[in-house]
């Protein structure tokens, strides 16, 4: 069932719609409001900052408007500014996308005054739900499930341990203009609570000019569930089932999918009316979330709602066939929904993955730069990519560090992981640090698999931070056998560049003996061409591999013994670094008599940092908490960074005396840049 043609009925007559939308946002879901707005025939609006002058959204957008200097605070944030690109491009709507002003009650007020519209909802329903503390009163009082936890703003880290100890531990303290992760602090006892206080207050300054925080319960073993509802402004509402989106880190979502393998039919339309019954206390209209904590029991609890287009949408759009995009612009032109819940189902199995700029080995830091190379997945009916950037463009500082969504359909769960699987590793970027191996591991993992999950889930089965997936034997061979037809199709291409290049490069149909090195660790393979392929011989097993690979492609697509692989592949040096399934391992291809010299090879010690404190990350040095001489214990605080609006703690890992202070407060520090030396 398509969105597209429940709407040939039920428009509103009389009603006319937009002829120009302007998106007051940047990046993927600028791209994506675009998309649906062109296909409906509607001009579109871009805004963009000096630092997003060559971005993606401003190509994709029939035309474009400066609003300001690379700060969002001086740009995308300033409602004066986008009223001016309205007026100054003809707008008749804007679409907010999420983040931004995309919650913001002055800013909807503001386009209704100049006679706007606002593709979202009433202003008085952004106010009530984006404050946590009155949106969880209006919630208990629609009967709707809430956490048991002091709903009056704290005014200090002491009234924090005071409340913290009468609803008892662990707690959760957070901001009430919070979203997104920030502002957000859990604690187990009254220093954690002290503490988390003055983060989550210093967070949510920083991040929403608002720092009020409250505190709750915090539910041991929660999943994060939350119901999509729709509504138009006659007062019909309906939700369009679930995404499960328990796998997070730091609070911020990593991978999302419809439905939840944890909630059944007579559950599912619980929770979706009771978030039926909470969007009409406000009198919602459009698209809105409303999250919910579940703990192992299936008892749920209200969270938060979210009133604007989640990042997560597409899955329901999968799984649902409706463009959540296009009715919210119907909806704000003034018809009425198309559609009855018992119009709504559920079909197939649709997984998200946010791929971010960012290190998992260095605890998921973000990580800025140029995107030397770029090449997404192939895209079909069961691959999708939402996406703001482009090779050749630069992933800011300034901006959230999100490359794209990554979405993948299938008819079961496991066929959207595998579909994910394969895609992720299609997925070539250069340039920056990404998170595609990590997230590639936690489709692999047995427990997600298995749909065995929690908000826990990253923080309990990588405690140690994530450092690569690691493969054993049985599935190295896959790796082994690769590296050595990659290297013979180097060499057979230096044998073809005539004059040029001379070794023992075998003849065509010639066996040739091979060494492939992993860690030092040595494996024999022989290679046999045969017809349309080659035969690879290792440990006495022999895989039959096809592939038409060619030298400098970034992929190695292949069928090794009838099954499909993609490989990343990287020339380094004269190695070759292969990514595949979340593992990353670097192999050299020798000959016997190199293997044997190689040997001999002594591999470089690293440098010695150990004295030094350094940055692991591009940000501003916030604070700086000791001084020259002092004498620092392990744990103590040295310094905070501040980091796409997120404070992060640096904090010594042993006893030490302070030598020097190689930065200042409010410095702006680039990735591995010594801040304080040591004794």
């Amino acid at each position: 069932m398509q969105v597209n043609a429940l709407f040939d009925y039920g428009i509103t007559i009389g009603k006319v719609m937009f002829k120009k939308i302007l998106v007051a946002n940047r990046g993927e879901i600028a791209c994506r409001v675009f998309r649906t707005a062109k296909k409906m025939g509607i001009t579109t609006v871009a805004v963009y900052s000096e630092a997003d002058h060559d971005a993606l959204h401003t190509e994709s957008a029939d035309e474009a408007v400066h609003i300001g200097p690379a700060p969002s605070t001086q740009s995308y944030l300033l409602i004066e500014n986008i009223i001016k690109a309205c007026k100054q491009s003809g707008a008749d709507a804007v679409h907010p996308g999420y983040g931004f002003l995309s919650e913001n009650r002055d800013f909807a007020e503001a386009l209704a005054a100049q006679g706007i519209v606002f593709i979202g909802p009433n202003s008085a329903a952004i106010e009530a739900m984006g404050d946590k503390i009155e949106s969880k009163k209006i919630a208990e009082q629609a009967g709707v499930n809430t956490i048991p936890g002091f709903t009056d703003v704290l005014k200090d880290g002491k009234q924090a341990v005071i409340v913290a100890n009468k609803i008892g531990y662990p707690v959760l303290l957070k901001a009430s203009a919070g979203g997104g992760g920030k502002g957000m602090r859990i604690a187990r006892n009254d220093t954690e609570c002290r503490d988390g206080f003055e983060r989550a207050t210093n967070e949510a300054r920083s991040s929403f000019g608002d720092d009020r925080v409250f505190v709750e319960k915090f539910i041991e073993q929660p999943r994060h569930i939350e119901i999509q509802v729709i509504a138009d402004n006659e007062g019909n509402t309906v939700y369009l089932g679930e995404r499960e989106c328990s796998i997070q880190r730091r609070h911020q979502k990593v991978i999302e999918e419809a439905p939840s393998i944890f909630i059944d039919e007579q559950k599912r339309r619980e929770m979706g009316e009771q978030a039926v019954d909470l969007a009409r206390a406000v009198d919602y209209r459009s698209a809105g979330t409303v999250e919910f904590i579940v703990d192992a029991n299936k008892s749920f609890y209200f969270l938060e709602m979210n009133t604007r287009l989640q990042v997560e949408h597409p899955v329901t759009e999968m799984v649902t066939g409706f463009d959540l995009v296009e009715l919210m612009i119907r909806i704000a032109a003034g018809e009425k929904l198309p559609f009855t819940q018992r119009d709504v189902r559920i079909s197939g199995w649709a997984m998200e993955s946010r791929v971010y700029a960012e290190d998992p080995t260095r605890s998921f830091l973000p990580s800025t730069g140029r995107l030397v190379r770029y090449q997404s997945p192939t895209q079909d009916a069961h691959v999708r990519v939402d996406t703001g950037v482009y090779e050749g463009g630069e992933v800011s500082m300034y901006y959230d560090p999100m490359i794209a969504k990554l979405v993948t359909y299938g008819t079961t769960r496991n066929e959207a992981i595998d579909r994910m699987r394969r895609a992720l590793d299609e997925y070539y970027i250069r340039g920056v640090s990404h998170n595609i191996s990590f997230l590639n591991a936690v489709m692999a993992h047995p427990r997600f698999r298995a749909g065995d999950l929690t908000t826990h889930f990253i923080e309990e089965e990588y405690p140690e931070g994530f450092d690569g997936l690691t493969i054993d034997e049985s599935n190295k061979a896959i790796f082994v056998v690769s590296a050595g037809i990659i290297h013979h199709r180097y060499a057979r291409r230096a044998k073809k560049i005539s004059g040029q290049i001379t070794g023992p490069v075998g003849r065509e149909h010639e066996r040739l003996d091979r060494v492939v090195v992993i860690n030092r660790q040595e494996y024999e393979i022989q290679i046999i061409p045969v017809e349309h392929g080659y035969d690879v011989t290792l440990k006495g097993k022999v895989y039959r591999v096809i592939s038409d690979w060619e030298p400098g492609q970034p992929l190695f697509n292949a069928e090794i013994n009838g099954v499909g692989i993609c490989m990343q592949v990287d020339l380094i040096g004269i190695s070759y670094r292969l990514i595949h399934a979340g593992a990353e391992i670097d192999a050299l291809v020798l000959t016997q008599h190199g293997a044997r010299l190689n040997r001999h090879m002594l591999d470089k010690a690293p440098a010695d940092l150990s004295k030094f404190l350094l940055s692991p990350m591009p940000g501003l040095l916030a604070q700086l908490k000791v001084s020259v001489g002092d004498e620092i214990k392990e744990g103590e605080e040295l310094a905070v960074v501040e980091a796409m609006k997120m404070e992060n703690v640096l904090r010594a890992t042993q006893d030490v005396v302070v030598k020097a202070m190689l930065a200042q407060e409010g410095d702006s520090l680039v990735v591995d840049q010594p801040i304080i030396e040591f004794e």
